[in-house]
């Protein structure tokens, strides 16, 4: 049985009156190095880490991981940096990163990851605001976007290269590094250095995180040992890892999400952690790896989602007409799941034949083991989490935010509510406030924001509520988020429309990649719309629409048909002032390099707003349309 949270009635200065929901109760204080130091002695394992080099998997066991950790720590103490220095790492998921992660924790340094999809300019910000002395860089291209800033951050003293030769704007590479520390990696030296990483306090800070910044500059974000300590404690009694778990790392660890579930959490659960070649390999390295666990971004079960539907509905009658049928066969099965109820005996064995016909080559796909799959980091659509129940794997939602390190709240394995963030988590508290804004605290709030005092009274109040931003509601000890309260779309009539939740539903269309909604202040929302090229290319093809050019297409008036049509069929149920009352079609994906999302994949809506500001303007040219 879940177990749902007391709640009690208390007040604040700030926030009025509200009931507090609160978690299981924490674990004691603790840090990240003791974390590390307990994962590698208690499993020992020959594949704590494995990466692909030259088209074969290699391993990195616990011993040759703490090895290396040391080395390159002690390496950085021989630099006569101090404990709290800032250390960068500017990398794609690769063993060196965790190595350099562990490295700086255990010399009692602070690193700041930063995102390599991230251009040069960006980064002086936050190397600047970070007061970085040292940054490990990962490949000759990410050296060359550091060669060019360099001049423009004066605090830089080394940039270490993980590969080699040393790259220009690189100083030395990491095996050189690493053999510096080897020449005073001595037994006394070893036993030194252990001692002193265990010195560590709950509340010395681990990482400075840079906020994506939707608006304004980032802001860096100040995380303790304790902060991810309690989250990576609290998450591991949810999702209990085991240590004959693989999993594949392939979202960036400079995001926190995948910073605390994918490498903390992983390892001191003793999972086996893979790292993939690169986000376009996820596919194929996931049949390779096989692995056991996966947590992703709305986004790439979105992709999986529409790639399966678009296959399971083409081809023959005969193919279509089973890929149906299995669909409405697991859908009840899901239904019944997910009451807790047992399935009759002629649904029982329907879902057998299901499973062998359709749903067992999706799950080969995704290497066969899969036994869990955690989103966050985006609302995920209902429609796409319950595909994924159907099918008979574990897809469980969870919500937090950087600030929070990040899980507040998370679906159980055994007691999944689809359209919830789950159950809290051990220590965490969470109120609603009057206008819906969702209020939490606890050992994994933030200690604050680096060199901003202001914006860090903004977000916790006096009674250390943090104030996320986000709009929502408690249901029997289940949270389940509205939208974002600065995306709220008010109209000019008044109306209040929350745009995420429809979005969601728009993109788990086939024919639709990504889609935005607009209409703040406006007289009606209306829709920007990227379609699913691949899917739409194959329709047209199929119509005997010989022509490929996208901006052609965009205005063929069947094509534009097609598309309005699966949109507005996405709609059904929304109030009449919900849905959009004309939809743009886009040729060109919203993209990081493109200013219209954050490294973490959220929508910036002030700059689409501004970038397709004409598309938006003739929407509402000369339309009488009412709310």
């Amino acid at each position: 049985m879940a177990m749902i949270p007391a709640t009690i009635e208390v007040s604040t200065s700030a926030a009025g009156s509200f009931i507090v929901h609160r978690g299981p109760p924490r674990v004691d204080p603790g840090t990240l190095t003791q974390l590390f130091f307990d994962a590698v002695e208690k499993f020992s394992k020959p594949a704590a880490l494995r990466f692909k080099r030259d088209g074969s998997w290699l391993d990195i066991s616990h011993g040759e991981l703490l090895q290396r950790v040391r080395r390159v720590s002690l390496a950085l103490q021989d630099l006569a940096l101090s404990r709290g220095d800032r250390i960068a790492i500017l990398s794609e998921n690769r063993p060196e990163w965790a190595i350099a992660d562990y490295a700086c924790l255990t010399a009692g340094m602070a690193d700041v990851p930063i995102y390599p999809t991230l251009p040069a300019e960006q980064m002086v910000h936050i190397l600047n605001d970070s007061g970085a002395v040292v940054m490990f860089v990962s490949t000759p291209e990410q050296a060359a976007k550091i060669a060019r800033i360099r001049p423009d951050v004066p605090s830089l003293k080394r940039v270490i290269s993980f590969c080699a030769p040393a790259p220009v704007g690189c100083d030395i590479t990491m095996d050189e590094f690493m053999a510096q520390g080897a020449a005073l990696d001595t037994a006394d030296r070893a036993a030194a250095w252990k001692a002193s990483a265990l010195q560590a306090q709950p509340d010395d800070l681990a990482t400075l995180i840079y906020t994506s910044g939707t608006t304004g500059l980032p802001k860096g974000v100040m995380l303790t040992h304790d902060n991810l300590f309690s989250n990576v404690r609290g998450s591991l009694s949810v999702l209990e890892p085991q240590d004959d778990d693989v999993a594949l790392s392939f979202l960036p660890l400079s995001h926190i999400f995948e910073r605390m579930c994918g490498h903390y959490m992983l390892f001191a659960g003793g999972c086996t952690i893979a790292y993939a070649e690169s986000i376009d390999s996820v596919a194929a390295n996931l049949v390779e790896v096989r692995p056991s666990i996966l947590s992703s971004v709305p986004r790439i079960y979105e992709k999986l989602y529409a790639r399966i539907m678009e296959g399971g509905n083409a081809g023959s009658g005969i193919k279509k007409a089973i890929f149906r049928w299995s669909l409405g066969v697991a859908d009840e099965w899901a239904d019944t799941y997910l009451a807790k109820r047992q399935p009759g005996r002629l649904l029982a064995f329907k879902y057998v034949i299901a499973q062998k016909l359709v749903f067992s080559k999706i799950k080969a796909k995704l290497g066969g083991r899969l036994r869990v799959a955690c989103s966050g980091g985006a609302p995920l659509a209902a429609t796409i989490n319950k595909f994924f129940v159907a099918a008979g794997l574990t897809l469980v939602e969870g919500y937090g935010l950087t600030e929070t390190s990040p899980v507040i709240s998370v679906n159980r394995l055994n007691n999944i509510r689809i359209g919830t963030v789950g159950e809290l988590i051990a220590g965490v508290e969470v109120a609603i406030a009057k206008d819906g804004e969702i209020l939490t605290r606890g050992p994994s709030v933030m200690k604050g924001y680096y060199r901003d005092s202001q914006a860090t009274t903004e977000a916790i109040d006096e009674a250390r509520w943090f104030h996320t931003g986000d709009i929502g509601s408690m249901e029997d000890g289940f949270l389940r988020i509205t939208d974002r309260k600065k995306d709220i779309i008010v109209t000019a009539g008044g109306k209040n429309i929350a745009p995420q939740p429809i979005e969601n539903r728009v993109v788990t269309n086939a024919f639709v990649s990504q889609a935005v909604m607009i209409g703040d202040t406006r007289k009606f929302p209306v829709m920007l719309v990227v379609p699913s090229w691949d899917a739409l290319l194959k329709w047209t093809a199929h119509k005997g629409i010989t022509s490929t050019d996208r901006t052609a297409l965009l205005t063929n008036a069947q094509v534009v048909e097609k598309l309005d049509r699966e949109v507005r069929g996405e709609m059904e149920g929304l109030a009449k002032f919900e849905a959009p009352k004309k939809i743009a079609l886009l040729e060109h994906e919203f993209t990081i390099e493109g200013g219209e999302l954050t490294p973490s994949l959220k929508v910036k809506r002030r700059v689409i707003n501004e970038k397709y500001k004409g598309v938006i303007d003739a929407l509402y040219d000369n339309d009488s349309a009412g709310e």
